[in-house]
C-alpha cells in the first residue's frame, strides 16, 4: 500500500481550559477514498474536521497530507458547510469564479474550469441566475462546485446535506459520489445520517465521546457506483444495524 493521502498519528485536541475534545486519534485515509465521520454530538467530529482543514491545531500528534504536515489552511483542502455559504449578491456563475479569481487564474482558464465545473453539478443553464431563485439543493450543489472548482486534493463535508428533505437529500448524496469518483477526490464527511454514511462511504468511522476517540471503524461493502435502491436492500440494512450496534 502507498503512501496515505492523509494520516493522522497521535491526534489530541483540547479546550483552553485543558479539558480534551479529542484524545489519541489514529487514522490513515487513501487517495480518492471518502470516509463518513459519525458519532454523538459532542464528540469532536467538527473539530478533527477543522484540524484536518488547517483551521484549528493539534494540541499533540500531527496530521500530513501527501506526506507534509498540515500547518495551516490551503486551497488543497476545501470544506461544505450545512449552512449555505453562497454570496446572495452573485450571481451562480460569479460565486463559482470567486475561489478562481483570488488564486489569479487567467479569463480564459477561469471561464473553463467554470463550464467545466458547472456540468459537473448540473448547473450550466442556472449559471446567470441568483441563489434566491433557486432551491436549496440546487444551493447546496453552487457551494459544491465552489469547493471543487478550485481542484483541492482533499473535500470536507460538515453535514452539508442536514437541513435538506429526503428526496433531496438522496439525489445530492448520489451526485457527490459521482463527483467524487470522476474527480478522484478523497473526502472526510461529517453525519448524524446511518444510512447516509453507509451509502456514501468506503469506511465509516464511529468516534466515541469523553473525550473523542476511535471507537470503531466499518468497512462498507458495496461496490461503486452506487444506487439509491441498494439502500432498501437487506445487505444494506444488515449493514446499518452493524454500524447503530457499534455506536450504541
Amino acid at each position: 500500500m502507498g503512501q496515505p493521502r492523509i494520516r493522522i498519528e497521535g491526534l489530541s485536541v483540547a479546550y483552553q481550559q485543558g479539558q480534551p475534545i479529542l484524545h489519541n486519534i489514529n487514522l490513515d485515509i487513501a487517495k480518492g477514498e471518502i470516509i463518513s465521520l459519525i458519532g454523538a454530538s459532542g464528540c469532536g467530529k467538527s473539530t478533527l474536521l477543522n484540524v484536518i482543514a488547517g483551521l484549528l491545531a493539534a494540541h499533540s500528534g500531527r496530521v500530513l497530507l501527501d506526506g507534509k504536515p498540515i500547518d495551516g489552511p490551503a486551497a488543497d483542502r476545501v470544506m461544505v458547510f450545512q449552512d449555505d455559504a453562497v454570496f446572495p449578491w452573485m450571481r451562480v456563475r460569479a460565486n463559482v469564479e470567486y475561489g478562481l479569481r483570488i488564486k489569479g487564474l487567467g479569463a480564459a482558464e477561469m471561464a473553463r474550469r467554470v463550464d467545466e465545473v458547472l456540468d459537473l453539478v448540473e448547473l450550466k443553464a442556472w449559471q446567470n441566475a441568483y441563489p434566491k431563485e433557486l432551491s436549496g439543493g440546487m444551493r447546496k450543489r453552487v457551494d459544491l462546485a465552489r469547493a471543487i472548482a478550485v481542484d483541492p486534493q482533499v473535500l470536507l463535508m460538515d453535514e452539508p446535506f442536514g437541513a435538506l428533505d429526503a428526496m433531496t437529500k438522496e439525489r445530492l448524496q448520489v451526485e457527490y459520489l459521482n463527483i467524487c469518483e470522476r474527480i478522484g477526490i478523497t473526502s472526510v464527511f461529517v453525519t448524524h445520517d446511518l444510512e447516509e454514511a453507509i451509502f456514501l462511504g468506503d469506511r465509516v468511522v464511529v468516534l466515541g465521546r469523553n473525550p473523542g476517540h476511535i471507537a470503531s471503524v466499518l468497512d462498507v461493502e458495496f461496490a461503486h457506483p452506487r444506487d439509491i435502491a441498494i439502500k432498501r436492500t437487506a445487505a444494506f440494512q444488515f449493514q446499518r444495524g452493524r454500524l447503530n450496534s457499534l455506536i450504541r
